[in-house]
């Protein structure tokens, strides 16, 4: 695991920061395709993990959830809009149904699994409070710790393209987002609070505070 802040570790994977999983104190963020769960327990191996949050209800952040959560007795975490979706298994209300999603559908998503805790804003989990980031998916939240400026957001924004895999920021694609415009809101507010060290579902750790601000003021307002 490589370490970006204190109580914070990033998991090994293959492509590199392609799918990210995060430890932060003793709980385990988003578990990426359902063909992680290997990775997974080799990594927080003789680690204390006493619970398993998501950023989102994608297939590739709840991939290997109930796998985790039954090999650790550990409960399932998750954004209250979202919820429904984590336990049920039907995901037809927080991703597009399109020719890619629904590759993913068949090959990355998990099992639905129970719901212990639907967080919501202003919630805590291991020192980080819980902010409400909809539009990528109805229920996203995001992870901020004030203390040190550490904001995780899950797929609000990319730090790499997906495709190419070079590092820099985008907006996640439209094909696999529910409301870009509503999303587009929701990186403003993330932005406001002047992270100074953000880390993505997607791309390595973004350390430019300045680079984030351009960024995001350059969006398309709906």
């Amino acid at each position: 695991m490589e370490k970006i802040a204190e109580d914070i570790f990033l998991l090994k994977g293959f492509p590199r920061y392609a799918i990210n999983i995060y430890l932060i104190g003793d709980v385990l963020l988003d578990a990426g395709t359902r063909l992680a769960r290997g990775r997974i327990l080799r990594q927080i191996a003789g680690r204390t993990v006493t619970a398993h949050a998501l950023t989102h209800a994608h297939p590739d952040h709840q991939g290997a959830s109930h796998a985790v959560c039954e090999a650790l007795g550990s409960p399932l975490w998750c954004g209250e809009n979202d919820a429904d979706a984590m336990e049920t298994g039907d995901y037809s209300k927080t991703i597009p149904y399109n020719w890619n999603t629904s590759a993913q559908y068949q090959f990355w998503t998990g099992p639905p699994h129970p719901v212990a805790r639907r967080l919501k804003e202003g919630d805590e989990v291991a020192g980080f409070q819980i902010v409400d980031a909809p539009g990528h998916s109805p229920g996203q939240v995001a992870y901020w710790r004030e203390r040190d400026g550490l904001l995780i957001l899950g797929d609000v924004l990319n730090g790499m393209n997906l495709i190419t895999t070079q590092t820099g920021l985008h907006e996640p694609p439209t094909l696999f987002t529910v409301d870009p415009a509503m999303n587009r809101n929701s990186a403003r507010k993330l932005a406001a609070l002047n992270p100074k060290l953000v880390c993505f579902g997607h791309g390595p750790p973004w350390r430019d505070p300045d680079g984030l601000q351009r960024f995001v003021s350059g969006l398309r307002h709906d």
